[in-house]
């Protein structure tokens, strides 16, 4: 059986006991994130039969946002307009830098001055990025623009999770991940039960937890131009069961195994070896999470050779044998 990610039911967390969501919407906001999120509320109610969580669409002026796919979503108001949440999300999507204004500034100045927990789904990080509101923080964002951030703003600790929550703020990559976010804040406030019903409602087979990992393609953290990088690396993700040699690596892409070394520690700061081991122990690690394989089996179809092997190269990446990781909290 596979195991739900969600965390329990707590009390002591800012975001514990969440009623009323504002979303700040920006132009060219993703839709798929924004109804992500806003559905499971709408569920929630649903299943409990009543109403645990209301939302406000909220714009600097009180007109509609455009999404990326043209479509808009009424009704929309102001921050003054929709009485202060419980949590101000800024929902965006494409060109966000060209649509965090000084208007849309000083609404999340305002709502942090006000003591209102702060979030951002797929590009939305960004906003709170430029108004200096996560200094300090963990954060998260949608992979295509982790990488012309992360020197921008040397005060925020970049993570490559598919949602972080750190203290009174929450910050979420794009797609899907919007709803793994919210159950999980649902399962905060009501427990796992409650998240669960909510999540079968939606055909979903496991809740992802901040434990999981946004996949970032290899050409994203180094660019088309490094062709032969970003083919190893893509013969690597192919090859878990079967390991292949750095010798094969080296030949199948036409360079020696020094010049690959070098290229590795150059572009992506470790050496092939310990990269290729990485994706194994990564793979092994959602395998031991997500199904009932046993840990025989998870030793053999990521490449291992013995249990024992295994076992010290988990606990040497984790700081836990794998024995454990089934069962740890989320």
């Amino acid at each position: 059986m596979k195991r739900d990610a969600i965390v329990p039911a707590v009390t002591d967390s800012p975001l514990s006991n969440l009623a009323h969501f504002g979303f700040l919407t920006l132009p060219n906001f993703s839709m798929i994130a924004f109804t992500s999120a806003v559905e499971v509320l709408r569920m929630a109610n649903y299943i409990g039969r009543t109403q645990h969580y209301r939302w406000s669409i909220i714009t600097p002026d009180g007109e509609p946002a455009h999404a990326s796919n043209g479509i808009t979503v009424k009704p929309t108001v102001t921050l003054d307009e929709a009485g202060m949440p419980d949590v101000l999300i800024v929902c965006a999507g494409w060109r966000v830098a060209d649509y965090v204004d000084d208007r849309v500034i000083e609404v999340l100045q305002r709502a942090h001055k006000a003591g209102i927990p702060l979030g951002g789904i797929c590009t939305g990080p960004y906003a709170l990025l430029a108004a200096k509101l996560l200094d300090g923080y963990r954060c998260t964002l949608h992979w295509e623009d982790m990488s012309p951030v992360n020197k921008r703003f040397p005060h925020v600790r970049f993570a490559d999770e598919i949602f972080v929550i750190d203290r009174d703020r929450m910050t979420c990559t794009g797609g899907t991940a919007p709803l793994d976010l919210m159950l999980n804040l649902v399962g905060m406030r009501f427990g796992h039960a409650h998240a669960a019903q909510v999540s079968e409602q939606f055909i979903v087979d496991r809740i992802r937890g901040s434990r999981d990992f946004q996949h970032i393609p290899v050409d994203a953290r180094v660019g088309f131009s490094r062709a032969e990088l970003v083919e190893v690396v893509r013969l690597m993700e192919a090859n878990i069961e079967e390991p292949l040699s750095l010798e094969e690596f080296a030949r199948l892409v036409r360079l020696s195994q020094r010049q690959l070394q070098r290229m590795f520690k150059k572009f992506l700061s470790v050496s092939p070896t310990n990269y290729y081991l990485t994706l194994r122990l990564r793979r092994a690690r959602e395998l031991l999470r997500n199904t009932d394989a046993s840990i025989s089996h998870v030793t053999s179809i990521c490449g291992f050779h013995s249990p024992c092997h295994f076992s010290k190269a988990y606990r040497a990446q984790y700081g836990y044998p794998p024995s454990v990781e089934r069962t740890l909290p989320e």
